[in-house]
């Protein structure tokens, strides 16, 4: 790629990130989202691609304390799919409550941001901003595996949304939304399933904070999972099924009754 070529499409991928593109074919929206499915529920690939949850649940943990006022001191992500993000500050109060609990919402939250983005047609901007918020979280990583794995994750977005096709980058970004919104629910089951030989997991840090048992916090975090995951389905399909959701979907069903 010379010189000329090189600013042509990144002149592209600008003006592409301020405007709306082709809705993608309903094959390709239900398509990537059983694709998903089977690779949460197929132990093997929930193996590998755990590693995408852990980063979001952990980059939750991060940009919370950022917000609260929190010092971030770094993030360690592990080849067991395990993760560690450590503030300072003080170890009680609204800040740290907040932190310790932003956990396990951040997958299905983020993958419902997407789902919004993906409804009003704005394909390129997903994935630039996931370029974004994995480049934040670089400045924070303090171990080479977690190094290593935001490096390929957001290697894999680059090359799809530099050199892809239209259709590659739509797969790619309507892939991460549903696999987001699917695989935010598995972990808060595995979490109550190990409470009992975990005393330390999120849940129960926070029942200690706050003096709210911690199964309520697990129930807290399936609800959030699974209405995230109830209304990013229907984002994601408003183009398929016609239903539309206002005000996110709404210049775009408003253009799609208009044709």
């Amino acid at each position: 790629m010379d010189t000329a070529e090189f600013v042509q499409r990144g002149s592209t991928i600008v003006d592409r990130l301020s405007t709306t593109q082709a809705a993608p074919p309903w094959q390709l929206v239900v398509g990537t989202g059983v694709v998903a499915l089977v690779l949460v529920l197929f132990r093997p690939t929930w193996r590998i691609l755990r590693n995408a949850v852990t980063i979001a649940h952990e980059g939750g943990h991060a940009f919370t304390a950022l917000l609260t006022g929190r010092r971030l001191n770094g993030i360690r992500l592990h080849s067991d799919t395990s993760g560690l993000t450590v503030s300072s500050g003080k170890p009680y109060g609204l800040g740290m409550i907040l932190t310790m609990a932003a956990g396990y919402p951040a997958p299905a939250l983020l993958g419902l941001g997407y789902a919004a983005l993906l409804g009003a047609h704005r394909i390129t901007l997903m994935l630039w901003l996931t370029i974004a918020l994995l480049l934040v979280l670089l400045l924070k990583i303090r171990n080479w595996y977690g190094l290593l794995s935001l490096l390929v994750t957001g290697g894999v977005v680059f090359a799809v949304s530099w050199f892809g096709s239209d259709t590659t980058q739509a797969a790619l970004a309507y892939a991460a939304s549903w696999f987001l919104l699917l695989a935010a629910v598995r972990p808060v089951i595995e979490l109550q399933r190990n409470r009992a030989h975990e005393p330390n997991s999120d849940a129960d840090q926070l029942a200690y904070l706050t003096r709210i048992p911690g199964l309520l916090w697990v129930l807290a975090f399936a609800a959030i999972a699974l209405c995230s995951l109830v209304l990013g389905a229907r984002l994601l399909l408003a183009d398929v099924s016609g239903v539309c959701v206002p005000p996110l979907t709404h210049s775009t069903c408003a253009a799609s009754t208009a044709g």
